[in-house]
């Protein structure tokens, strides 16, 4: 999944002409002054976003980076309308921003599945020469030609819609506990930023329940910044219904720790605060029991309004009672 996970593409979109209507005059035999039949151009091709919730990921538009929608069919004899042009339908995963180019600015946003996004609309067909007659002007030989296409670059990003979200410096179990807790098979190792792009999990839950976990790449100090890949790590978290902060119990400061975290996510996008969080300690297994009791009393005395869970995913110490806290954390519990 790490090698085709593709978040950020530039695609350049054009759709298509309308058709030119026609200026045909009826010619039959017993009628020497056959007036105007001729009809209308069909509408170009229109460029259309469609959320479809199988996929994950832009990968499938990397190397399609130019989409030109079919141009309008002309107007026929006998007021006959052309053909409209060929839709482009562009599938994007749930989650996907698109941006125009020139200003930045978000266009929209896919959402739901099946849900449809005019991007760029084809032109309009010409009229024929059945509409310019009139009394004065009996054959009219002349017939509208098709508008232009529009044409423009645009921006995709997608953000990953998860119900929790995994928050921490890197190396600090993330990958681990999704491993641990899903089918997902993220990639493991004991070094910093073994996770460059999301892994997405589904959490099997009491009575045949489900949530998607997030295991977003590890933030580090400056990430608002943009420092490492901080913006593209951190647009992930505006997409999580909670957070779960993961900080190691042989940190020297755990406090310390969640602090600059928190900082990292109020500089990016203070309204990141709003969602609910939880604190995991992880790697309990590291800490002996006669510790423990100091650890839970120096985060109740430095963090006594934030809810915590102690866990091992080596273990498998607190991961149900973990589980069990996300679920009752989550709004309306997940279908």
């Amino acid at each position: 999944m790490n090698a085709n996970f593709i978040d950020y593409v530039k695609i350049f979109c054009r759709s298509g002409k309308g058709g030119a209507g026609s200026a045909h005059l009826r010619r039959e035999k017993f009628v020497p002054k056959g007036g105007p039949d001729g009809g209308d151009g069909g509408r170009g091709g229109h460029i259309i976003l469609k959320g479809n919730s199988q996929l994950w990921t832009l990968l499938h538009l990397k190397y399609t980076r130019h989409l030109f929608a079919e141009g309008g069919g002309p107007g026929g004899k006998q007021r006959s309308s052309g053909a409209s042009g060929k839709d482009v339908i562009i599938e994007v995963p749930l989650g996907t921003v698109v941006k125009d180019t020139r200003d930045n600015e978000t266009i929209k946003e896919i959402t739901e599945d099946g849900e449809t996004f005019v991007l760029l609309e084809g032109g309009k067909g010409g009229r024929g020469n059945v509409h310019f007659k009139s009394s004065t002007r009996q054959t009219p030989r002349y017939a509208q030609p098709g508008q232009p296409g529009k044409e423009n670059w645009f921006i995709l990003e997608l953000k990953v819609l998860a119900d929790v979200g995994l928050v921490g410096f890197p190396n600090a179990g993330k990958s681990t506990l999704l491993s641990v807790v899903s089918a997902a098979k993220p990639a493991i190792a004991d070094y910093p930023f073994t996770t460059l792009v999301p892994n997405l999990g589904m959490v099997a839950y009491r009575d045949n329940k489900s949530f998607v976990m997030a295991d977003i790449p590890g933030i580090i100090e400056g990430a608002h910044k943009g420092k490492g890949l901080g913006h593209r790590f951190l647009k992930h978290v505006e997409r999580n219904a909670l957070l779960l902060f993961m900080i190691p119990a042989d940190n020297v400061d755990i406090a310390a720790e969640y602090q600059i975290l928190l900082n990292e996510l109020k500089a990016f996008n203070p309204e990141l605060l709003d969602k609910k969080r939880l604190l995991a300690v992880t790697k309990m297994d590291l800490v002996p029991e006669e510790l423990r009791p100091e650890l839970q009393s120096s985060l109740e005395k430095d963090l006594p309004d934030l809810t915590r869970v102690y866990i091992s995913s080596h273990t498998q110490e607190g991961i149900m009672v973990l589980k069990d806290t996300l679920w009752q954390m989550m709004d309306d519990g997940v279908d």
